[in-house]
């Protein structure tokens, strides 16, 4: 499998990033989804709702122990600012740690960046996902961390 952008993010990644960044609304946040998965490319990237996502029959969230979603608010995201001497905009957090992930409950195959405007009340079916990650880990007990790009989880141009 390979990265892609969910068909309902195309031209929308940078918008959401900024929303959340703007604290706009307040309870805006980029969900970080562990993932396994051995449905194809097409099919995922036209599901429209994380809950579509982990509906589809071949794909199930992480249980491990030691795994949770990551929640990022506009404190944990750098500034939205356009770079203007290279024409684009590189959209970034820190790289994310799950501490002590046990064996029990299998390996991850992709990580998904996710969008919901409102973490305390929605449910998986108002979270927007926006890009999937290809990120093959089998838990053995240790930290996993994840780096999704040096420059950036995504990049407009």
């Amino acid at each position: 499998m390979a990265d892609q952008i969910f068909n309902i993010a195309l031209g929308r990644i940078g918008e959401l990033y900024n929303r959340v960044d703007q604290n706009d609304p307040a309870n805006s946040a980029l969900i970080i989804v562990a993932i396994n998965t051995t449905a194809t490319d097409a099919v995922l990237k036209d599901l429209d709702t994380l809950s579509a996502v982990l509906a589809d029959a071949n794909t199930a969230e992480a249980t491990n122990s030691g795994y949770a979603r990551k929640v990022l608010t506009d404190a944990d995201l750098a500034a939205f600012a356009a770079d203007d001497a290279n024409d684009r905009v590189d959209l970034d957090f820190a790289d994310q740690t799950w501490s002590a992930v046990a064996a029990t409950g299998g390996a991850w195959t992709d990580l998904l960046i996710c969008y919901d405007s409102d973490t305390t009340g929605g449910t998986d079916a108002n979270i927007v996902p926006l890009a999937m990650y290809d990120f093959a880990v089998t838990p053995d007990g240790s930290d996993i961390i994840a780096q999704l790009n040096a420059a950036g989880f995504f990049r407009a141009s």
